[in-house]
């Protein structure tokens, strides 16, 4: 059988990937509600990969299935509320993960990035994370979280029916940011109500950790990345520093930092390998490097550190 074009086809417009989608036109050239909730709006994904031009959320009622969540596999019956930015490679296969907020009933709202232009939110929304997490990680809404967000993306979807006008963009402007900062907040809780999961991933993390620094092997291939790491557990960078923060109050490169601190201070009160050793040990290419972020952990050179033990 032939191979299908892997080449993603990238859409130029809201209106272009909506008409791919078999979607209706947009509501704004920049911004658009799609609302399956509320009506019989349906639509149908195209099924070679493409790239998004603009931002979607989309919360689906019911994904079905199955869904691996890092290592483990959990239940998306309940629904969830997606996010992705410009840029992301979306993919179908019958095989892996749907697209987020693209078939069946559910309620998406599509941005294009010149929407935010001359408003706060251009730089804001960068600073969002959950727009890097995978559909593995979607965010899961009470009924009443659930209700918060359909009302906000109603109440836009009315001003972009009803009244253009010169206050309009500012209105939407400001109805998005609220979605979004209860999506951070609903995140949070996400975090600390789901322990047992996130639990179970932070202690793989922390495993990982230790079987990096454990093994020569790996300490000489340099110091150990939040990506790498990140891909070992099968989830998200983005995702797995936001999970730590909220259980820890550090995120993954602070819990490298401190795993790096604690070998360098078992090898210097332990051992007889000069500082430059330890550095090379432990993953460090420069010397510098080392002795800078030592002293910025604990206020004293390694050297001073190991004349307590002297």
């Amino acid at each position: 059988m032939a191979k299908k074009n892997s080449i993603p086809r990238k859409f130029a417009s809201l209106a272009e990937g909506l008409k791919a989608f078999g979607g209706p036109p947009p509501q704004h050239p920049l911004i658009t509600v799609l609302n399956g909730i509320d009506s019989t709006l349906s639509f149908v994904p195209p099924s070679e990969s493409h790239i998004l031009s603009y931002y979607k959320i989309a919360f689906r009622p019911n994904i079905g299935g199955l869904l691996r969540y890092g290592q483990t596999h959990f239940d998306y019956n309940e629904g969830g509320l997606f996010f992705a930015a410009p840029n992301q490679i979306l993919a179908q296969d019958e095989n892996e993960s749907r697209e987020p907020g693209c078939s069946g009933r559910e309620a998406a709202i599509l941005i294009h990035p010149d929407f935010f232009l001359n408003s706060p939110l251009a730089v804001k929304i960068k600073k969002y994370e959950f727009f890097s997490y995978s559909v593995n990680e979607a965010l899961h809404l009470s009924e009443k979280e659930k209700e918060i967000i359909l009302g906000l993306l109603r109440n836009i979807e009315e001003e972009l029916s009803n009244r253009i006008d010169e206050l309009s963009q500012d209105v939407v402007l400001s109805q998005i940011e609220l979605l979004l900062n209860y999506a951070q907040r609903f995140y949070k809780r996400q975090f600390i109500t789901r322990k047992t999961i996130n639990n179970t991933l932070l202690q793989k993390f922390e495993q990982l950790l230790n079987d990096h620094f454990d093994d020569e092997k790996k300490s000489y291939q340099g110091i150990p990345t939040v990506q790498n790491l990140a891909d070992s557990l099968a989830i998200t960078s983005g995702y797995l520093s936001d999970m730590l923060r909220a259980l820890t109050g550090q995120n993954a490169q602070q819990h490298i930092h401190d795993k790096l601190i604690e070998k360098a201070k078992e090898k210097l009160s332990n051992t007889d390998l000069s500082v430059s050793e330890i550095a090379y040990e432990l993953g460090f290419e420069h010397l510098q490097s080392f002795s800078k972020l030592f002293r910025n952990k604990t206020n004293e050179t390694p050297l001073k550190f190991r004349a307590k033990f002297n």
